[in-house]
This record gives structure tokens, sequence and C-alpha cells, in this order.
């Protein structure tokens, strides 16, 4: 074989090889840039500080690996810088989109956003979950797409709800439990007060104390399971203040945060023939 023929199929290979490496790389800066383009769109049509906390499965690396995202401590280190950096004479918007995760977390998120001496406004446009509820609660605004969703914001203690936990010792009675039960109990008891006390203080200046005691109270003593839907509409009649006029460039962005390669059977859609042919 010719040396030179030889030197350059390996050549080729590793070009290729660093291809498959970089590609999904540059993929991604170009998302970036692509979200940093509509927010600053955004920041400035609305005069604001615009922050996204958007969680969904983004697949990663050479073969796509899908990753599952939550309400996390570095997800509060980010958002709390960007509050921090943002004029205290400028609105922010909050765009939410996420299942949940840490209770610190949420709860610092939602402190330093009811701080901001501007108005706060969190926007869902698709669902925002147990901690994300908790964030929306401490917005002044809380602007919603018309089938959007919030959840309940009971604690869970691993994988079960603590109201499910005291309910279950109260109707087996005290004496008929284990130790490790009555101590998750006094934990669970505990859990719930310190969500309850939180949410109160998220809402007594905007709703009066009465209204924030039974709003926190509805939202914390387990009602529903942890994933019960409050639409736009239930929301309104517990009592919530939520507008519906969603920017069109929230639900541009939310187009850019990848999912994982879709597999048979996802939704498929093809949007209507704005210029159709005219018949002869």
């Amino acid at each position: 074989m010719d040396p030179l023929s030889g030197f350059l199929g390996s050549l080729l290979w590793w070009l290729f090889f660093l291809y498959l490496l970089m590609w999904p790389q540059l993929q991604f800066r170009a998302l970036q840039a692509a979200r940093a383009r509509l927010m600053a769109q955004l920041a400035r049509k609305r005069n604001s500080t615009v922050i996204a906390m958007i969680h969904r499965q983004e697949s990663i690396g050479l073969f796509g690996i899908p990753v599952y995202k939550f309400i996390s401590i570095e997800d509060s280190e980010e958002v709390l810088r960007a509050i921090r950096s943002a004029p205290k004479d400028k609105p922010i918007d909050l765009i939410i989109h996420t299942p949940g995760g840490l209770v610190l977390a949420a709860t610092q998120i939602a402190r330093a956003l009811k701080e901001h001496p501007a108005e706060t406004r969190v926007i869902v446009p698709h669902y925002a979950m147990s901690g994300g509820t908790l964030i929306a609660l401490a917005a002044d605004k809380i602007i919603m797409d018309p089938n959007a969703v919030l959840g309940p914001v009971d604690p869970q203690l691993g994988q079960y709800p603590a109201p499910s936990i005291l309910r279950a010792v109260e109707k087996k009675g005290p004496e008929k439990v284990d130790d490790q039960t009555l101590i998750l109990a006094d934990v669970a008891e505990k859990a719930i007060k310190q969500v309850q006390d939180f949410v109160f203080s998220l809402l007594k200046d905007k709703y009066g104390e009465e209204k924030a005691r039974e709003l926190a109270q509805i939202l914390t003593e387990g009602r529903w399971t942890h994933d019960y839907p409050i639409t736009v509409d239930h929301a309104r009649e517990l009592g919530l203040n939520v507008e519906t006029d969603v920017p069109e460039e929230v639900y541009a962005l939310m187009e850019l945060y990848k999912q994982p390669v879709k597999q048979r059977g996802t939704v498929e859609f093809m949007p209507y023939p704005v210029k159709q042919e005219s018949k002869k």
C-alpha cells in the first residue's frame, strides 16, 4: 500500500472520529446561542431581566444519553446569582418548566424572588409542579398558558407523601406501628408545618393573613396526590391571581430545549398550510 494513501486514510478516520465527538457540543452551543437571542428579545420587549429554569430531558454526548432534570442546589445558585445581578428597579420574568425537586433549593429561589424590590412574574408555559409551584407563589404575578398546570406542595419523604405517613399512623394507631414509622411520622409533621409556614409567608402580603393560611393548608395537607394538576380555572377557584398572556417568545424558547431522540409512538404534527394553491 502507498504510504501516502495509508496516512490519508488514517487521517480521515481520525477526522471522522473527532467530528463524532465534537458535533453534539457544536449543536449544543448553537442551541445556547439561539436561546440567548430569544431571551434577549423577550427582555427588551418586556423591559425586564429574563431568567429561564427549564427542566426537560436533554440528550448529551456521543450516544445521546438522556439526562433527567429537577430543581437542584446548582439551579438555586444560578437563579440567585441572576436575581442578585438584576437591576433593583426593573421587573424579573422567571420562566419555569419543572416537575419539582429539592425543597431547599426551591425555597431559596422563592425567597430571593419575593425579596426583589421591583415586580416579579413567573411564567409557566406547560407545568410547574411541587417546588415549581412554591416558586410561582412567591411572584407578584403568575402567568400560565391556558392549559398549563401547577401542583400541590405537600412535602415528600422518600417515596411517601408526608400527609399520607401521618394518616397511616393515625388509622393504625401509634401503638401498632414500629419506632421507625413513628420517627418518620414525627419528621413528616415537622416538614408539613415548615412548608405551610413558608407558603403563608409568601402569600400573606398579597392575599391577607386569613386567605394565606387557607391556601397554605390546602396546598400542603395532602388533599390530592402529589402530581395532581391544578389548572388555571382551579387555581382561580382557590383564590390565586393567575393571568394567561404568555408571550409568544416563551413558546419559541421551549422549542429550543432538546428532547432525546424520538421513539416510535411519540407525537408528530403538521402545521396548517397558510398558503394554499388556488383551485383550477
